[in-house]
């Protein structure tokens, strides 16, 4: 009989001796090194981390003032052309946005300042105007009541005026972290191109040299459109806000569409704090419930549209960002630097994926169809 070599690897060699057992050693899954590497990398991490938390009122004007310089250069390159010196025409920029900026805080401090003066006056009036939930409350704790639960949800109190003062403190940066913004940002548009060249020159390799040139280019173009992209959807927001409250009869609502507009430029958190403004501000200014919050629904539909169909349409597929990549973005930027960092995070998204289409592989293996 004729013996297979599969069988005769089973049952022993020619001689009749057996073969020892075979037990080869399959590779680790994680190597030695990878996970060395891996650990560096993440020791490494927490430490920028940790050196941009502690030092943040100087990393944060800096970097604000890196990544504004990047997005108005454009602007310094369009005066250039017409035989402005590019010093010249950093400082002109940076007058200019200083003053619609100026123009912009004019417009919202004035109603704020004017109810804050009328906090406990407008507090009182929306605890009464909230008293028609009683009734249900009141129901509900005899609900818990009965079910063996506590007493329920607390009566409802209007927050105390202490609060405003240390959140104007946190919101508000230092004279030196504002001087240090300002002239980091004028020196910044005005010597950009030679920072561009150093950066380029660091590196001696031609493919190296023209990698580092296609980033930087790519970022300097993405950063311009999106600013003046979001800057006019967000101009249209505040300007429809305004004739939503104008029509609807809101108190000032040029200061509430220059609030919209402000707060706009913070994705998810800001058209979010508008609607509970106009919320609060309807409730207190109209005699009753519907009628305060009709301004709100109103900007609610806004936001909706703007969200979902005119900002994807305009900013197209180059510039759309991941939803869950914005809101971890979000989320992180603004625990380490606060509003500003919200400001930051989707220009310092983009730049984060510009640098990884270019640095890391784009070719990866195909997975099997599940």
């Amino acid at each position: 009989m004729r013996v297979l070599p599969s069988e005769r690897l089973i049952s022993g060699n020619s001689e009749g001796e057996p073969l020892p057992e075979s037990r080869g050693e399959l590779p680790p899954v994680i190597r030695r090194t990878e996970f060395v590497a891996v650990a560096l990398a993440g020791l490494l991490l927490i430490a920028v981390v940790t050196v941009l938390y502690v030092g943040r009122a100087f990393f944060l004007p800096v970097v604000m003032a890196f990544v504004t310089g990047t997005m108005l250069s454009p602007a310094a390159n369009f005066l250039e052309r017409y035989k402005v010196p590019r010093a010249l025409g950093a400082v002109l920029i940076v007058i200019a946005g200083t003053t619609v900026v100026a123009f912009v805080v004019a417009l919202i401090a004035s109603p704020v300042m004017e109810w804050s003066t009328r906090l406990p006056e407008l507090g009182a009036q929306l605890k009464d105007k909230l008293n028609v939930f009683d009734r249900p409350l009141s129901l509900w704790r005899e609900m818990q009541v009965m079910l063996g639960g506590s007493e329920g949800l607390p009566s409802f109190h209007m927050p105390k005026v202490e609060w405003v003062q240390p959140t104007l403190e946190f919101l508000s940066p230092t004279f030196a972290e504002f001087l240090l913004f300002f002239v980091t940002l004028i020196l910044f548009i005005a010597s950009w191109r030679d920072l561009r060249r150093a950066m380029i020159m660091t590196f001696s390799d031609h493919d190296a040299r023209l990698r580092t040139l296609r980033i930087l280019n790519e970022i300097e173009v993405h950063l311009g459109n999106y600013l003046l992209t979001v800057t006019l959807i967000n101009v249209g927001v505040g300007v429809g806000t305004g004739l939503i409250c104008a029509l609807t009869g809101m108190p000032n609502p040029a200061g509430l569409g220059a609030l919209a507009a402000t707060l706009n430029f913070i994705p998810i958190i800001g058209p979010v704090a508008m609607f509970v403004v106009l919320v609060v501000v309807g409730l207190v200014a109209f005699p009753t419930i519907g009628g305060g919050l009709v301004a709100a629904l109103a900007f609610g539909g806004l936001t909706f549209l703007e969200g979902h169909f005119i900002t994807p349409t305009i900013i197209g597929r180059r510039l759309a960002l991941n939803a869950l990549a914005v809101l971890l973005a979000l989320a992180f930027w603004t625990w380490m630097w606060g509003p500003m960092g919200a400001f930051l995070s989707s220009p310092l998204l983009i730049m984060a994926l510009i640098l990884k289409e270019h640095l890391l592989p784009t070719d990866a293996p195909h997975l099997p169809q599940a």
